[in-house]
């Protein structure tokens, strides 16, 4: 999945939708998946970002909400 302005949504990235802020806690596009959402229980999805909100849990997207702000990649470890 792609933001609104183009960046690929990656593992991690830190988000804001409607005030809430929210974590890509796996991206099945780039393969990328966190120990707490292992590749196993989300790739059947086939496509898209899981992104875990404070307030709503964790959320599948294909494609990004109009509203849907990036707001920062994962620091390097």
């Amino acid at each position: 999945m792609r933001y609104h302005d183009g960046q690929i949504a990656r593992l991690g990235d830190e988000v804001h939708l409607a005030g809430n802020a929210g974590k890509v806690v796996c991206s099945i596009d780039t393969n990328e998946y966190s120990d707490a959402y292992k590749e196993e229980h989300w790739s059947y999805l086939r496509k898209g970002v899981v992104i875990e909100f404070e307030a709503f849990g964790p959320v599948h997207y294909e494609l990004p909400e109009a509203d849907l702000m990036f707001v920062r990649r994962r620091r390097s470890e």
